[in-house]
């Protein structure tokens, strides 16, 4: 699974132009098949987002006949061209001008999802007998598809299944890495359901200077990682794209559907590939789509079709799963249910990027407790005034202060928060407090971490990375009917 941006270029009109050739296809295509009318009404809905995008963006109609003559985005100068370029969001850009970072409620009605409201979150509270977790009481897993349809399912007794993943491109994880496992994790825990988690590292080797050596090493690293966030062994599956593929052909042959069933031109519109891009790109988001169909686990559901999955996943990998949830009608199988979390920004501030490259971009599960330290203090960008006598009169900026935004992710005690963001920004508490605040809720999460990695040994990872039953509560319900 891909696990965010890489600095890639951003959308280009001639990439909307493209995307709405594809989403037009795809609509034609679901009308001849006599697909069912809300599959219909959301592919025009995603077609109509596209356009009013490009409108937008170029000032005028899509015209199919008429590609935009520049390529290149932010070309434009009309009275929209700065609204529409601050937010681009796909599987390897994100981008924002906006030091509060995405309008998540624009990206909404721009992916067609739906908001997860208090009314979803009560729901859930209701159907576990658990509190919501701090990232959904939170806000920062904000939006869903079909989480109602998952809820129907459980509240009568039927299964569903986890599935989350992690684009392995280096050895060391930062902790934004760690939040879809994180909250998977308390899923997995509340609602006691099996969970498969993808190490793309044929994705990793495809885009990235790697060999295949190094990629799958990554994943056996970050592997550990994962295991050390507490899942149970006896419910989930971790495998890897270069191992798991050769052994499973039910596994392989529904990575064979999917590509009979999407075309070049759906590809390229929904990723941004070009005519010089390798074939593995192109064929991969057939991989990716692959794990949210049961039957791809035959050690796990044996020959079952019907078992629904959930994906948390950061909303940049939605394309992928929009791609799925297209598909799978077509070839017998339930779409996918998805929970899309906000991203988790640099420590910059949230209109840059974390990179591995840039270890002063986050803070990284290898980090001491002197470096956290530092990392904070120097490079954590401060919603904070320029001298004390003005941040004492006027106060601070929570919606741009990272420190405050990694607070939200981290910090567990509601009302201790809250306390923080009003002496914050009504000037009660400096800068530097608040930095120290975040230094001292990171350095023992971190050292937690790794000390949990540490018990982590090579057979563990064999264990979790073995094609084999999982125990599960509607295991007997499962198979015995």
């Amino acid at each position: 699974m891909a696990d965010g941006p890489n600095g890639e270029p951003c959308a280009s009109p001639l990439d909307l132009f493209n995307s709405i050739a594809a989403q037009g296809e795809l609509v034609r295509t679901l009308k001849a098949e006599k697909a069912s009318k809300d599959e219909i009404d959301s592919a025009v809905k995603m077609l109509l987002s596209l356009k009013m995008s490009y409108k937008a963006a170029m000032g005028e109609d899509y015209k199919a006949d008429c590609p935009p003559r520049n390529a290149t985005p932010g070309s434009n100068s009309g009275p929209d061209a700065t609204e529409a370029s601050e937010d681009f969001v796909d599987p390897w850009t994100v981008r924002t001008s906006s030091a509060k970072g995405i309008d998540y409620d624009k990206l909404i009605v721009q992916f067609g999802s739906s908001k997860i409201d208090k009314e979803l979150i009560n729901r859930i509270e209701r159907a576990t007998g658990q509190r919501p977790h701090r990232f959904l009481r939170r806000g920062i897993f904000f939006s869903h598809r079909d989480m109602n349809q998952v809820l129907d399912a459980y509240e009568n007794k039927k299964p569903f299944y986890l599935y989350t993943g992690r684009g392995p491109s280096s050895e060391a994880m930062h902790v934004g890495h760690l939040i879809p496992f994180i909250f998977t994790k308390w899923l997995q825990d509340v609602f006691n359901v099996p969970l498969v988690v993808q190490m793309s590292d044929d994705e990793k080797y495809l885009w990235k200077d790697l060999s295949l050596d190094q990629a799958y090493s990554y994943t056996i690293e970050n592997a550990k990682d994962i295991i050390a966030c507490g899942f149970d062994i006896n419910k989930t599956f971790i495998f890897s794209d270069l191992e798991y593929m050769g052994m499973s052909s039910g596994f392989y042959k529904n990575v064979v559907k999917i590509q009979k069933h999407v075309t070049f031109n759906q590809v390229k519109g929904i990723f941004g590939f070009t005519d010089s891009d390798c074939i593995g790109k192109i064929s991969f988001p057939a991989i990716q789509a692959a794990p949210s169909f049961s039957n791809s686990f035959p050690q796990i559901f044996r020959d079952k079709t019907d078992i629904q999955c959930l994906i948390p996943c950061a909303i940049d990998q939605d394309p992928y799963f929009r791609m799925t949830r297209d598909v799978a009608p077509r070839i017998g199988y339930p779409k996918p249910a998805l929970l899309h979390s906000t991203f988790f920004p640099a420590l910059q501030g949230a209109q840059t990027k974390m990179s591995a490259s840039d270890p002063n971009s986050s803070i990284f599960l290898t980090d001491t407790a002197k470096q956290i330290k530092t990392k904070v203090n120097k490079h954590a960008f401060s919603g904070g005034r320029d001298t004390v006598e003005e941040h004492r009169q006027f106060g601070g900026n929570c919606d741009v202060d990272v420190s405050f935004m990694y607070l939200t992710f981290f910090l567990e005690d509601d009302d201790r928060l809250e306390q923080i963001r009003k002496d914050y920004s009504s000037g009660a508490m400096l800068t530097g407090e608040l930095k120290k605040t975040l230094i001292d809720v990171m350095q023992p999460l971190i050292a937690e971490h790794q000390a949990r990695r540490k018990e982590v040994t090579d057979e563990m990872v064999k264990e979790f990375m073995t094609p084999r039953q999982l125990s599960f509560h509607f295991q007997s319900f499962c198979f015995d009917t």
